[in-house]
C-alpha cells in the first residue's frame, strides 16, 4: 500500500501546483487551494511513513 502512496506524491508533485512556490498565505486561500493542501499532506504523510 505504501507504495501507491509513494507513486501518487510522485504524481502530485508533478502536475499540481506548489502553494509554497507561489508564496500563498493560507489565510487567504480559497476552499479549493486548502482541500488540494490538505490532499497532498494526506498523500505525503501516508507516503513517508514506515
Amino acid at each position: 500500500m505504501k507504495k501507491v502512496y509513494k507513486l501518487a506524491a510522485k504524481i502530485n508533485k508533478l502536475l499540481l501546483p506548489s502553494f509554497t512556490k507561489q508564496q500563498l498565505d493560507i489565510t487567504k486561500a480559497k476552499k479549493w487551494q486548502l482541500a488540494l493542501i490538505g490532499y497532498r499532506y494526506y498523500v505525503t504523510k501516508r507516503a513517508l511513513d514506515s
